[in-house]
């Protein structure tokens, strides 16, 4: 037994290995709990690794934050971080 949120290609993954993935859709209310159990597992999982496993924690981490973003629908009118900007004061 699983009991949790997967990515959308882990089925089929699952099913090219000759086994057979029960799964259900789940509705707004058990998505947004199960996104937040993810984002937990995820940040635990990030503290936990080194290396090119950490890179792969922290993209499996930034994804349910943007899971959760759209979710809430909220839209990302401020940036991200690219630009590298650090703002010293507003005057």
């Amino acid at each position: 037994m699983y009991n949790k949120l997967v990515r959308g290609n882990i089925p089929e993954i699952i099913k090219s290995n000759g086994e057979n993935p029960v799964i259900r859709i789940l509705d707004n209310d058990e998505y947004k709990t199960e996104l937040e159990k993810k984002l937990l597992e995820e940040y635990n999982e990030v503290l936990e690794s080194f290396g090119n496993d950490r890179i792969e924690e922290l993209a499996d981490m930034l994804e349910v934050m943007i899971s959760i973003a759209e979710l809430e629908n909220k839209s990302l009118e401020r940036g991200g971080f690219k630009k590298r900007l650090y703002l010293e004061k507003v005057e």
